[in-house]
Protein backbone atom coordinates (compact mmCIF):
# COMPACT_ATOMS: atom_id res chain seq x y z
CA UNK A 1 0.00 0.00 0.00
CA UNK A 2 0.99 3.30 -1.28
CA UNK A 3 1.60 6.46 1.74
CA UNK A 4 -1.47 8.02 -0.15
CA UNK A 5 -3.54 4.88 0.95
CA UNK A 6 -1.56 4.44 4.29
CA UNK A 7 -2.98 7.87 5.27
CA UNK A 8 -6.40 8.00 4.14
CA UNK A 9 -6.93 4.51 5.91
CA UNK A 10 -5.42 6.45 8.98
CA UNK A 11 -8.29 9.45 8.25
CA UNK A 12 -10.87 6.46 8.22
CA UNK A 13 -10.09 4.97 11.29
CA UNK A 14 -10.30 8.44 12.93
CA UNK A 15 -13.26 9.47 11.72
CA UNK A 16 -14.39 6.27 12.99
CA UNK A 17 -13.14 6.84 16.09
CA UNK A 18 -14.90 9.89 16.62
CA UNK A 19 -17.70 9.04 15.53
CA UNK A 20 -18.08 5.95 18.41
CA UNK A 21 -16.81 9.05 20.97
CA UNK A 22 -19.46 11.97 19.97
CA UNK A 23 -22.53 8.62 20.38
CA UNK A 24 -20.80 7.33 23.51
CA UNK A 25 -20.77 11.27 24.97
CA UNK A 26 -24.80 11.84 23.31
CA UNK A 27 -25.75 8.50 24.63
CA UNK A 28 -26.72 9.25 28.87
CA UNK A 29 -28.49 12.42 27.54
CA UNK A 30 -30.37 10.07 25.00
CA UNK A 31 -31.18 7.75 27.73
CA UNK A 32 -32.46 10.40 29.97
CA UNK A 33 -34.78 12.21 27.41
CA UNK A 34 -35.87 8.90 26.59
CA UNK A 35 -36.50 7.63 30.51
CA UNK A 36 -37.81 11.03 31.65
CA UNK A 37 -39.39 12.63 28.86
CA UNK A 38 -40.21 10.34 26.00
CA UNK A 39 -41.39 7.60 28.17
CA UNK A 40 -44.05 9.85 30.10
CA UNK A 41 -45.22 10.98 27.00
CA UNK A 42 -46.18 7.97 25.34
CA UNK A 43 -47.47 6.39 28.58
CA UNK A 44 -49.58 9.79 29.36
CA UNK A 45 -51.05 9.39 25.98
CA UNK A 46 -51.61 5.74 26.36
CA UNK A 47 -53.99 6.02 30.12
CA UNK A 48 -55.85 9.28 28.26
CA UNK A 49 -57.93 5.91 26.61
CA UNK A 50 -58.86 3.85 29.77
CA UNK A 51 -60.30 4.59 32.94
CA UNK A 52 -57.76 4.43 35.41
CA UNK A 53 -58.33 2.47 38.68
CA UNK A 54 -55.46 3.12 40.91
CA UNK A 55 -56.10 -0.57 42.34
CA UNK A 56 -55.30 -1.73 39.03
CA UNK A 57 -57.32 -3.20 36.02
CA UNK A 58 -58.17 -0.47 33.91
CA UNK A 59 -60.74 -0.66 31.35
CA UNK A 60 -60.18 1.00 27.57
CA UNK A 61 -62.84 3.43 26.92
CA UNK A 62 -61.76 5.20 23.69
CA UNK A 63 -61.95 8.54 22.92
CA UNK A 64 -64.56 9.20 25.75
CA UNK A 65 -62.41 10.82 28.08
CA UNK A 66 -61.53 13.39 25.14
CA UNK A 67 -65.20 13.46 24.39
CA UNK A 68 -66.02 14.07 28.63
CA UNK A 69 -63.40 16.72 28.81
CA UNK A 70 -64.16 18.36 25.57
CA UNK A 71 -68.01 18.87 26.48
CA UNK A 72 -67.30 19.88 29.75
CA UNK A 73 -67.89 23.72 30.33
CA UNK A 74 -65.27 23.95 33.04
CA UNK A 75 -62.71 22.61 30.27
CA UNK A 76 -63.48 26.17 28.31
CA UNK A 77 -63.25 28.42 31.43
CA UNK A 78 -59.90 26.85 31.98
CA UNK A 79 -59.00 27.33 27.87
CA UNK A 80 -60.77 30.92 28.45
CA UNK A 81 -58.62 31.48 31.77
CA UNK A 82 -55.18 29.74 30.15
CA UNK A 83 -55.58 32.55 27.01
CA UNK A 84 -56.36 35.32 29.16
CA UNK A 85 -52.96 34.36 31.81
CA UNK A 86 -50.32 33.81 28.44
CA UNK A 87 -51.46 36.34 26.58
CA UNK A 88 -51.17 39.31 28.99
CA UNK A 89 -48.23 37.83 31.20
CA UNK A 90 -46.18 37.66 28.38
CA UNK A 91 -47.27 41.23 27.09
CA UNK A 92 -46.71 42.19 29.85
CA UNK A 93 -43.04 40.66 30.77
CA UNK A 94 -41.73 41.24 27.57
CA UNK A 95 -42.56 44.89 27.57
CA UNK A 96 -41.45 45.64 31.40
CA UNK A 97 -38.68 43.81 30.25
CA UNK A 98 -37.91 45.60 27.06
CA UNK A 99 -38.25 49.14 28.88
CA UNK A 100 -36.00 48.24 32.12
CA UNK A 101 -33.63 47.36 29.66
CA UNK A 102 -33.63 50.39 27.80
CA UNK A 103 -33.36 52.42 31.29
CA UNK A 104 -30.90 50.16 32.13
CA UNK A 105 -28.39 50.78 29.44
CA UNK A 106 -27.89 54.18 30.00
CA UNK A 107 -25.43 55.11 32.19
CA UNK A 108 -26.22 56.31 35.77
CA UNK A 109 -24.77 55.99 39.41
CA UNK A 110 -25.00 52.42 41.28
CA UNK A 111 -25.97 50.98 38.02
CA UNK A 112 -24.63 47.59 38.79
CA UNK A 113 -26.16 47.70 42.20
CA UNK A 114 -29.28 48.64 40.43
CA UNK A 115 -29.20 45.85 37.53
CA UNK A 116 -28.58 43.35 40.51
CA UNK A 117 -31.20 44.14 42.29
CA UNK A 118 -33.37 43.67 39.21
CA UNK A 119 -32.89 40.05 38.99
CA UNK A 120 -33.89 39.22 42.55
CA UNK A 121 -37.75 38.37 41.90
CA UNK A 122 -36.57 36.01 39.31
CA UNK A 123 -34.22 34.24 41.42
CA UNK A 124 -35.97 34.66 45.00
CA UNK A 125 -37.34 31.63 45.63
CA UNK A 126 -41.08 31.13 45.13
CA UNK A 127 -42.67 29.92 48.40
CA UNK A 128 -41.85 32.99 49.89
CA UNK A 129 -42.68 35.52 47.56
CA UNK A 130 -46.01 34.08 47.15
CA UNK A 131 -46.40 34.29 51.07
CA UNK A 132 -45.34 37.95 50.68
CA UNK A 133 -47.88 38.75 48.20
CA UNK A 134 -50.91 36.68 50.09
CA UNK A 135 -50.15 39.50 52.49
CA UNK A 136 -49.75 42.17 50.33
CA UNK A 137 -53.51 41.06 49.29
CA UNK A 138 -55.16 40.37 52.46
CA UNK A 139 -58.44 41.94 53.14
CA UNK A 140 -57.83 43.02 56.43
CA UNK A 141 -53.63 43.41 57.10
CA UNK A 142 -52.68 44.09 53.27
CA UNK A 143 -50.96 46.92 52.23
CA UNK A 144 -53.66 46.78 48.79
CA UNK A 145 -56.42 46.89 50.70
CA UNK A 146 -55.49 49.83 53.31
CA UNK A 147 -54.97 51.52 49.86
CA UNK A 148 -57.39 51.02 47.95
CA UNK A 149 -60.09 50.94 50.54
CA UNK A 150 -59.02 52.57 53.41
CA UNK A 151 -57.12 55.99 51.22
CA UNK A 152 -58.73 56.08 47.93
CA UNK A 153 -61.95 54.58 48.26
CA UNK A 154 -62.20 51.97 45.03
CA UNK A 155 -64.10 49.73 46.49
CA UNK A 156 -67.30 49.68 48.75
CA UNK A 157 -65.98 47.15 51.40
CA UNK A 158 -62.62 45.07 51.88
CA UNK A 159 -62.53 41.93 50.32
CA UNK A 160 -60.48 38.91 49.69
CA UNK A 161 -59.20 39.58 45.50
CA UNK A 162 -57.16 36.08 45.81
CA UNK A 163 -59.91 34.52 46.58
CA UNK A 164 -62.22 35.78 44.43
CA UNK A 165 -62.19 34.67 40.90
CA UNK A 166 -62.69 37.37 38.42
CA UNK A 167 -59.94 39.40 40.69
CA UNK A 168 -57.75 36.27 41.32
CA UNK A 169 -56.93 36.09 37.76
CA UNK A 170 -55.21 39.83 37.86
CA UNK A 171 -53.49 38.90 41.02
CA UNK A 172 -51.97 35.91 39.35
CA UNK A 173 -50.97 37.72 35.93
CA UNK A 174 -49.30 40.63 38.23
CA UNK A 175 -47.57 38.41 40.36
CA UNK A 176 -46.15 36.51 36.97
CA UNK A 177 -45.21 39.68 35.27
CA UNK A 178 -43.04 40.89 38.58
CA UNK A 179 -41.27 37.81 38.84
CA UNK A 180 -40.74 37.20 35.06
CA UNK A 181 -39.60 40.13 33.36
CA UNK A 182 -35.79 40.35 34.47
CA UNK A 183 -35.55 37.34 32.23
CA UNK A 184 -36.30 39.41 29.28
CA UNK A 185 -34.71 42.44 30.79
CA UNK A 186 -31.39 40.31 31.26
CA UNK A 187 -31.82 38.92 27.39
CA UNK A 188 -32.93 42.31 26.02
CA UNK A 189 -29.84 43.79 27.42
CA UNK A 190 -27.51 41.41 26.76
CA UNK A 191 -28.77 42.54 23.16
CA UNK A 192 -29.04 46.27 23.49
CA UNK A 193 -24.67 46.14 24.79
CA UNK A 194 -24.07 44.65 21.87
CA UNK A 195 -25.14 47.47 19.72
CA UNK A 196 -22.34 49.60 17.44
CA UNK A 197 -22.58 52.77 19.01
CA UNK A 198 -21.52 54.34 15.91
CA UNK A 199 -25.26 53.59 14.42
CA UNK A 200 -26.61 55.64 17.07
CA UNK A 201 -23.76 58.35 16.12
CA UNK A 202 -24.40 58.50 12.50
CA UNK A 203 -28.47 58.74 13.41
CA UNK A 204 -27.73 61.91 15.34
CA UNK A 205 -25.70 63.51 12.84
CA UNK A 206 -29.11 62.87 10.46
CA UNK A 207 -31.37 64.39 12.84
CA UNK A 208 -32.91 61.37 14.19
CA UNK A 209 -34.96 61.67 17.79
CA UNK A 210 -34.93 59.30 20.25
CA UNK A 211 -38.04 57.52 18.96
CA UNK A 212 -36.76 57.36 14.99
CA UNK A 213 -33.69 56.09 16.76
CA UNK A 214 -35.41 53.21 18.48
CA UNK A 215 -37.49 52.39 15.55
CA UNK A 216 -34.93 52.01 13.20
CA UNK A 217 -31.71 50.64 14.84
CA UNK A 218 -32.96 49.42 17.98
CA UNK A 219 -35.99 48.01 17.49
CA UNK A 220 -34.86 45.70 14.47
CA UNK A 221 -31.51 44.79 16.45
CA UNK A 222 -33.31 43.17 19.17
CA UNK A 223 -36.39 41.88 17.63
CA UNK A 224 -35.60 38.49 17.30
CA UNK A 225 -34.41 37.94 20.87
CA UNK A 226 -37.61 39.58 21.58
CA UNK A 227 -39.36 36.91 19.29
CA UNK A 228 -38.15 33.94 20.88
CA UNK A 229 -38.68 35.51 24.44
CA UNK A 230 -42.08 35.81 23.70
CA UNK A 231 -42.11 31.97 22.33
CA UNK A 232 -40.18 31.03 25.54
CA UNK A 233 -42.69 33.17 27.92
CA UNK A 234 -45.53 31.56 26.13
CA UNK A 235 -44.33 28.10 26.50
CA UNK A 236 -43.51 28.47 30.20
CA UNK A 237 -46.83 30.56 30.80
CA UNK A 238 -49.03 28.07 28.87
CA UNK A 239 -47.30 25.26 31.22
CA UNK A 240 -47.60 27.07 34.74
CA UNK A 241 -48.65 25.66 37.91
CA UNK A 242 -46.61 26.03 40.90
CA UNK A 243 -47.19 29.57 41.43
CA UNK A 244 -50.42 29.95 40.16
CA UNK A 245 -51.27 26.68 42.52
CA UNK A 246 -49.13 27.88 45.11
CA UNK A 247 -50.93 31.71 45.21
CA UNK A 248 -54.80 30.79 44.70
CA UNK A 249 -56.57 27.67 43.91
CA UNK A 250 -59.61 30.12 42.46
CA UNK A 251 -57.33 30.60 38.83
CA UNK A 252 -57.94 27.10 37.23
CA UNK A 253 -55.63 27.73 34.03
CA UNK A 254 -55.15 24.28 32.20
CA UNK A 255 -52.11 22.91 34.14
CA UNK A 256 -54.03 23.71 37.16
CA UNK A 257 -57.82 22.06 36.29
CA UNK A 258 -55.54 19.05 34.83
CA UNK A 259 -53.75 18.81 38.57
CA UNK A 260 -57.46 18.60 40.22
CA UNK A 261 -58.79 16.58 37.92
CA UNK A 262 -56.37 13.41 38.10
CA UNK A 263 -54.94 14.06 42.18
CA UNK A 264 -57.73 15.69 43.68
CA UNK A 265 -61.39 15.12 44.64
CA UNK A 266 -62.33 14.51 40.89
CA UNK A 267 -59.49 10.99 40.99
CA UNK A 268 -60.47 11.16 37.37
CA UNK A 269 -56.75 9.74 35.71
CA UNK A 270 -57.56 8.75 32.69
CA UNK A 271 -59.45 12.59 31.83
CA UNK A 272 -56.48 13.91 33.31
CA UNK A 273 -54.43 12.18 30.78
CA UNK A 274 -56.35 13.38 28.26
CA UNK A 275 -56.41 17.07 29.29
CA UNK A 276 -52.76 16.90 29.48
CA UNK A 277 -52.51 15.81 25.99
CA UNK A 278 -54.77 18.44 24.37
CA UNK A 279 -52.87 20.88 26.64
CA UNK A 280 -49.57 19.66 24.70
CA UNK A 281 -51.68 19.30 21.49
CA UNK A 282 -52.73 23.00 21.74
CA UNK A 283 -49.29 24.11 22.53
CA UNK A 284 -47.04 22.49 19.70
CA UNK A 285 -50.03 24.35 17.37
CA UNK A 286 -49.75 27.31 18.72
CA UNK A 287 -45.82 27.26 18.79
CA UNK A 288 -45.35 25.91 14.92
CA UNK A 289 -47.61 29.38 13.97
CA UNK A 290 -45.78 31.51 16.13
CA UNK A 291 -42.45 30.46 14.61
CA UNK A 292 -43.67 29.89 10.92
CA UNK A 293 -45.63 33.37 10.76
CA UNK A 294 -44.27 35.52 13.41
CA UNK A 295 -40.57 34.51 13.29
CA UNK A 296 -40.99 33.13 9.83
CA UNK A 297 -37.99 30.75 11.23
Amino acid sequence: MNLAGILNQNNLNRQQRESVLGWALILPAVLIILSLILYPIIYNIYLSFFDVNLEGGNTYIGLDNYSNVVFDSVFWNSVYTTILYVLFTTIGTTLLGLIVALAMNKEFPLRGLVRSLILLPYVAPVISVVFAWKFIFDPVNGIFMDITYEKLGMFSERFNMIGTPEYAVWVAILFSIWKGFPFAYLMILSRLQAIDATLYEAAEIDGANRWEKFKSITFPEVYFVVGAIVLLRIIWNFNKFEDIYLLTRNVKVLAVYTYFKAFTGYMEMGQGASLAVIQFLLLIGFILFYVKRVLKW
